[in-house]
């Protein structure tokens, strides 16, 4: 018998292969061996695998088709039929969990430090515990022994509380106990080291074989067909009348089956279905690991573990335990063989070593516990430990459900509901967060896979940024910025200033993969450090530079970079038409406007919030105005949603068939923003065009030339201050730039970054994308009410549902609060009124102006009722932070210049 102990004696250092190399001893040629087998007393792999034959015929067509028969698969699948889709077929090339299902730990966390992760895994959890089993008379394996995760130090529970804060909103019970409390929970607990812990009791595991046999016998009583033993041999795509690529057929080795819809749920395999239609699917395949231990005496009934700072996992196994983690030197799967099903890969004790060592500290007994079985196989990572979901932006049917980072048991349920849903309702859901330069870059793909595996138990503070993947997209004004001590911050391959350090330049140097795999970390490396300042969740150590940018910008001026914002051209004979159709206000208006509005979907959620400027054709050469037939817009749009924002439109214009063309020039385009009451002061030295009110009215734009080149300026701002934005060829941009800020120099410009945009928007109540609005917010209950064109008679995409919403009443909105005591938020903050949780905080930050924090959030009434003006006033708030609560008062408008003065130039 080998014990724990022994195993980690035996584990002595080597060096591990390169990360680009396949390392040889782990393909998938190995053979089973009895050491290596799952700790589940039922898999799928007994009732037959690899027959050669289907399971069942495939039909001729179907509504859609399901591709991989693990938990993602079989999810969408139930949904899809439980949402009314009976024509839909899943495919799988072996038997249900034969990928990566089969093996997995199967832990299921209710709390996570995303409002979205919580609300997909209580899904799964009713799925799991109450839906399937009332359903179908059958149980699918769930065991609910609540889960612990544990705190060595303050930072750690600190983001417990949090999780716990946010847990009160969603009804999700824990507590926060001592070390003395996690003992009496938990007497085989070492607790020498323990800060304390949070104590989630509902917390519990899945059975995968249990859960997916029941998934599929609810699916198929339900309409849909399942085929085993059905391998996908190609996709046929084909090009309609418009010239849109479009799924036309799934092809198997056993037949074809025509269909509109193909979902690809592959999992490792997701990359090699994706290139089957042309698409691009950003993954990589890892091996990931667990033991299981032997009998230990007094551990039945105990909770799993989640010891984050020695990224290790118990999972409760009866009366054993499966001990796993994610290391800092995974082995990467490189050639995923096709064949591969039920297997497993020979386990690496010196890359898994390190897991062994906190189990042993946290639980002393395991020091001479035998194990019992080694599972090591493989799963598939994303660049951002999220999972790949909706609508391929290169084919039109072909969807993703895969990347689920080891948590597709956990995530499936919510995820495979809200997959169904998208492509039941036709939703645009493109999954568009990585540009299309970058999802085929296997570097950057490998390094940021990488990283999010190796810090998946990492504390999630608000700031952080990654140190993989990083200068893959630099603006015009990079090198310039860098020089003058910026700290740039990462956003979709694009480095965006964040801040400016005093202590000069802070370069972002090439992955060193964290000392992983031989390299050698890098030393003195002043961005590294300058990211550790950020690792709190307190005010960090910079918090008055970022005040310093933030009131030069209110009281003199301030110059902001943001080439990496997306600029495209809507242009052509229909362009008018579809602009009226994709865009809530009327932007049809003369050449010179700007209007800012919002996007929607069918539903009435926001998909993106922009401004859109009509324009007259230019010079073909030009990037600032194409040469165009009919009629013309320039749409602006934030660069870490812009692909979102392609994605949307170019979907609406090709279901609406419109007669026009969407031009990307984000490329060529650099754009820095002037704000501040001497923005005109200064910029009228620099440009030859008057800047009066009079002359260049708020919310217009024209040519002008600047130091010697044309420019587009738009007078516009993000922040509240009366500014211009300076949309520049790129080639052009740094003359432009050291023209302003030469002339600016004796007015007292500086230069600020995002960390001082998002301070002064949150403080004007300026509305973020992603955090404010999401696509299940309305501008009414967002408060953009007044960027709706309802009083006039043009129709736009999701008019009728912003019309009912209105007839029926808000039920929730997004409200401001401020605090006079000055704590950080950061988001995901409890929301009390009268002593019942309302809501929770989106978006929070300190306005240095007011000297408050302030924090927006999304409230409803506990009793059901409309959220109307007199009800936000009525009440009386606190907001709860890591289990705090403070006094906190509700605004109906901007707490900073609510009349909108300074924008306009009145000082």
């Amino acid at each position: 018998m080998s014990y724990v102990s022994c195993a980690l004696r035996a584990a002595a250092p080597r060096r591990l292969p390169a990360p680009w190399r396949s390392p040889r001893p782990f393909s998938s040629a190995t053979g089973p061996t009895a050491k290596k087998s799952v700790p589940y007393q039922k898999t799928l792999k007994e009732e037959g695998s690899g027959s050669g034959e289907p399971s069942r015929p495939p039909p001729p067509s179907a509504e859609v088709v399901v591709v991989g028969g693990g938990s993602l698969g079989c999810q969408t699948t139930y949904h899809l039929a439980k949402q009314g889709v009976t024509s839909v077929v899943l495919l799988e090339r072996d038997r249900l969990t034969s990928g990566t299902t089969w093996h997995t730990a199967g832990l299921l966390w209710q709390l996570r430090p995303s409002d979205v992760e919580v609300e997909l895994l209580a899904h799964t959890r009713d799925v799991v515990s109450r839906e399937l089993p009332a359903e179908t008379g059958l149980h699918t394996g769930w065991v609910e022994n609540g889960g612990l995760f544990i705190a060595s130090n303050k930072q750690r529970l600190d983001e417990y509380k949090r999780l716990m804060s946010l847990g009160k909103v969603y009804g999700v019970e824990s507590y926060v106990l001592t070390p003395s409390q996690t003992k009496d929970l938990y007497p085989l607990m070492n607790i020498d080291d323990l800060y304390g812990t949070l104590y989630v009791p509902k917390d519990g595991t899945m059975d995968p074989a249990g859960t997916c046999s029941t998934l599929a016998r609810a699916a198929t009583a339900r309409g849909a067909t399942i085929i085993e033993n059905c391998p996908v041999t190609g996709i046929q795509v084909r090009a309609d009348d418009f010239g849109v690529k479009r799924v036309y057929a799934v092809e198997t080795a056993h037949g074809t089956i025509q269909t509109p819809c193909v979902v690809n749920c592959a999992g490792v395999w997701a990359r090699a279905l994706g290139r089957l239609a042309g698409v691009h699917v950003p993954l990589v395949g890892m091996h990931h690991a667990y033991v299981v231990t032997e009998r230990i005496e007094g551990i039945q009934n105990m909770p799993n573990v989640r010891d984050h700072d020695a990224s290790v996992y118990l999972r409760l196994q009866g009366d054993a335990l499966s001990v796993g983690g994610y290391e800092s030197n995974p082995i990467f799967w490189e050639e995923v063989s096709e064949k591969f099903a039920f297997g497993l890969f020979d386990l690496d004790w010196d890359v898994f070593m390190q897991h062994i060592e906190g189990a042993i500290n946290r639980v002393p007994v395991l020091e001479k516990t035998g194990i019992k079985s080694t599972v090591c196989g493989p799963e598939s990572f994303t660049a951002d430990h999220k999972p790949l979901m909706g609508e391929a932006p290169e084919v039109r049917g072909f969807f993703l459900g895969c990347g689920f980072n080891s948590a597709g048991m956990m995530l499936g349920g919510g995820c495979g509901r809200e997959l169904a849903h998208w492509i039941i309702h036709g939703r645009p859901e493109k999954d568009m967060r990585f540009h299309h330069s970058l999802t085929d870059n296997n570097r950057w793909i490998r390094e940021r896979s990488h990283e999010s595996y190796a810090k998946n138990y990492s504390v999630v503070f608000p700031h952080d940024e990654p140190l993989a993947g990083r200068n893959a997209r630099k603006d015009p004004l990079h090198e310039e910025l860098l020089r003058q001590g910026c700290v740039f911050q990462e956003r979709h391959g694009w480095e965006r200033p964040g801040w400016f350090s005093p202590g000069g330049a802070a370069p972002v140097l090439d992955y060193d993969y964290y000392g992983a795999y031989g390299r050698e970390r890098h030393r003195d490396y002043t961005y590294n450090r300058l990211l550790g300042d950020e690792y709190t969740f307190d005010f960090p150590p910079h918090h008055d530079i970022i005040k310093n940018e933030c009131l030069m910008c209110r009281n003199a001026l301030a110059l902001f970079d943001m080439s990496y914002f997306g600029k495209f051209y809507l242009v052509g004979p229909e362009a008018t038409k579809a602009a009226n159709w994709l865009f809530t206000a009327d932007v049809s208006k003369a050449p010179g406007s700007t209007v800012y509005t919002c996007m929607l979907n069918k539903r009435g959620g926001v998909e993106s919030d922009l401004t859109v400027s009509r324009i007259s054709p230019g010079d073909p050469a030009s990037p600032l105005a194409p040469a165009f037939e009919g009629d013309g817009y320039y749409l602006a749009i934030g660069g870490a949603v812009a692909q979102h924002n392609w994605s949307h439109i170019t979907a609406v214009l090709q279901d609406m068939k419109f007669q026009c063309k969407l031009l990307d020039c984000s490329e060529e385009l650099g754009m820095m923003s002037i704000q501040g009451p001497l923005s005109r002061i200064v910029l009228q030295e620099v440009l030859d065009t008057d800047l009066s009110n009079e002359a260049f009215p708020f919310s217009t734009h024209k040519l002008a030339v600047a130091a010697g080149c044309t420019v587009r300026a738009m007078r516009l701002s993000f922040v509240g201050e009366m500014g211009w934005e300076l949309h520049v060829p790129k080639a052009d941009c740094v003359k432009v730039y050291q023209a302003v800020m030469q002339a600016g120099a004796r007015h007292g410009i500086t230069n600020a970054g995002y960390r001082a945009i998002d301070s002064l928007s949150i403080e004007k109540g300026y509305r973020h994308w992603h955090a404010d609005l999401r696509p299940d917010d309305t501008p009414l209950e967002a408060g953009l009410a007044f960027t709706c064109k309802l009083k006039s008679g043009i129709p736009f995409l999701g008019r009728e549902a912003v019309e009912a919403q209105k007839a029926k009443g808000i039920f929730r909105r997004l409200v401001c609060f401020t605090t006079e005591e000055k704590v950080p938020m950061f988001g995901l903050e409890a929301v009390w009124r009268d002593g019942e949780v309302v809501g929770h905080i989106r978006r929070a930050d300190f306005g240095f102006a007011i000297d408050k924090t302030i924090a927006y959030g999304y409230i409803r009434d506990p009793a059901g009722g409309p959220v109307s003006l007199d009800f936000v006033k009525s009440g009386s708030y606190q907001l709860e932070r890591m289990g705090v609560t403070y006094p906190a008062r509700a605004h109906t408008k901007s707490p900073f210049d609510p009349d909108n003065k300074r924008v306009k130039g009145f000082y």
